[in-house]
């Protein structure tokens, strides 16, 4: 990662409080090399699979019984076939207008057919599959002429309905063909379906029909057919399976979760780096709030987030995190364990004004934005 990111400094000649805030604070990237021998030491999200099979989150759920609540979560159904695909099956039929053009999904039994017509001529392919469970929104994915395509209108729950695809233009699209939406190249294609879902294959080819649907406990731990085959002679100091827990904070933070989640260094390469969208990359956004890009356990990810539960939606959740760092009140004396400052306003709902919700309008959703900072009525929202 350090390399990179010299890369992407020198690139994209960023700006100096930025270069202060990220490069300050390096980490010493010493806990994946620390795993040096085990097949899994250096596993990703997004990596193919080591050589070992997916054996199935049923087959984890055996031992694991309490971490299996995680297939609740919408983790798991960051990904669905159409046939499976509660929405669809909620909205037998939906319809947006796009300046000539009419776009409408229709449930036909277990099938959801997306169809754009012009009012003279008309393209209609089934759905494969459905990107993301519908918190925020939900995109289709259909195959069309051979290729793969995102669909240009997307679910969003809070329109209740349909709407353009986030990142697609705004524009009129010149003909029916463009009107279907954007094709998927096949590296972003792999892309997608490897942070939605679990075993996707790496390598030159995509193999849909390998993967399992949602992002599931192999698709964070690594495939688990080593593991299971260990368990079973009882060889606990060879389990062949990858625990994040063993990275520090900024490699789970920026390495791990930010394989999909979008870290600092891919935000940068990006044009504008994302612009306001970028609000939603949370390893981006922590990377850019003074003082808390340290590498610090109280500072990762699973820190404030189990990913093996529903995401926790109260304000005041949240308090015990950052009173783990803060003192209480600029009064309270400092301890070796709370050397940050106390906020002179609360020390209850902390989150609601340093970690404002954002309204993204091309997401139609307000996001948490983990850019931690005092906020100033009429600050402009950074990038």
């Amino acid at each position: 990662m350090a390399d990179r990111i010299k890369i992407v400094i020198a690139l994209s000649m960023l700006a100096t409080c930025a270069l202060l805030n990220f490069g300050s604070a390096r980490p010493h990237y010493g806990a994946v090399q620390a795993q040096a021998g085990d097949s899994l030491s250096k596993w990703r999200p997004t990596l193919a699979s080591s050589g070992a099979r997916y054996v199935g989150s049923a087959v984890c759920a055996r031992c694991h019984t309490a971490e299996a609540k995680q297939l609740d979560t919408p983790m798991a159904h960051a990904l669905r076939a159409a046939a499976d695909c509660n929405i669809l099956s909620s909205n037998p039929r939906m319809a947006f207008r796009d300046g000539p053009y009419t776009h409408q999904i229709t449930r036909q039994g277990d099938r959801s057919i997306y169809s754009v017509s012009d009012g003279t001529s008309s393209i209609s392919e089934p759905i494969l599959y459905c990107f993301g469970k519908g918190v925020a929104g939900q995109t289709y994915v259909f195959q069309h002429n051979g290729s793969y395509y995102e669909s240009r209108v997307s679910y969003y729950q809070p329109l209740q309905g349909l709407g353009i695809t986030t990142l697609h233009s705004r524009s009129i699209p010149s003909s029916l063909e463009y009107a279907l939406g954007r094709p998927m190249t096949q590296e972003t294609a792999k892309g997608c379906f490897a942070c939605h879902s679990t075993g996707a294959p790496g390598g030159a080819e995509l193999g849909i029909g390998k993967l399992s649907p949602g992002v599931s406990c192999e698709a964070c731990h690594g495939p688990g057919e080593k593991h299971i085959a260990a368990v079973r002679v009882n060889e606990p100091k060879e389990l062949h399976i990858f625990n994040p827990k063993r990275l520090d904070a900024l490699d789970q933070m920026q390495e791990f979760c930010g394989a999909c989640h979008m870290s600092f260094d891919q935000v940068m390469l990006l044009e504008d780096r994302g612009g306001l969208n970028n609000v939603r990359f949370q390893p981006y956004r922590i990377a850019n709030s003074r003082g808390h890009l340290i590498n610090d356990s109280r500072m990762s990810c699973v820190a404030c987030h189990d990913p093996h539960r529903e995401m926790v939606r109260e304000a005041s959740y949240y308090d015990e995190k950052c009173l783990a760092c803060h003192v209480a009140s600029p009064k309270e004396p400092r301890t070796e364990l709370r050397q940050a400052s106390g906020c002179p306003v609360s020390k209850q709902q902390c989150v609601t004004c340093h970690m404002p919700k954002v309204d993204v309008p091309d997401l139609n959703h307000k996001f948490t934005d983990h850019w931690i900072r005092i906020v100033r009525p009429g600050d402009p929202v950074p990038r």
